[in-house]
């Protein structure tokens, strides 16, 4: 089965990439708007077990994340997805080290670059439009996620929780 980590943002934060996703995003109706914190990985119900219980250590070991929203951008030309990007700060850094270090699942796709996609899968003038309009519309959202999601992937590509961890560490 497929898995991967994530955090949540607030609702506000989420609504706000919603107003956009639910035009540009075809996996608006699979995943509410997201930080990838791991990138999917294969596991079987052993290793989630396994991976549960670290995943409760880590858990109890780090604070609630603190994310700035801070500009859209892009992954042109690697993909046409656009996203909020979150900035890269020291303590998101690390508690993705850790999750790849403790949680030895499946490869890194790419570089770690904090971020919820607010739109993807669209051809190269649709996204030089639609990223030109967000782009000046700029976001500026600061927000804390006290919880990480461990989520499956079901049969019809969506996905939803498997558990959660509260982040309850000191900071």
């Amino acid at each position: 089965m497929k898995y991967g980590i994530v955090a949540f943002p607030s609702k506000k934060l989420q609504d706000l990439a919603n107003t956009y996703r639910k035009r540009y995003d075809p996996h608006y109706a699979k995943i509410t708007p997201h930080m990838t914190l791991k990138d999917s990985f294969d596991a079987t119900e052993e290793d989630i077990q396994a991976i549960v219980k670290q995943l409760d250590d880590i858990a109890s070991q780090h604070a609630p994340l603190k994310i700035h929203a801070s500009r859209i951008s892009s992954f042109f030309p690697t993909t046409n997805a656009i996203y909020f990007r979150i900035d890269p700060t020291e303590q998101l850094q690390a508690f993705h080290r850790v999750l790849e270090e403790k949680i030895p699942f499946g490869d890194s796709k790419h570089v770690f670059v904090p971020h919820i996609t607010i739109a993807q899968k669209m051809t190269d003038s649709e996204h030089d439009d639609i990223f030109g309009q967000l782009r000046m519309t700029g976001v500026d959202e600061k927000d804390s996620i006290d919880r990480i999601h461990l989520l499956y992937q079901l049969e019809d590509g969506s996905w939803t929780t498997y558990e959660t961890f509260r982040l309850t560490g000191a900071e």
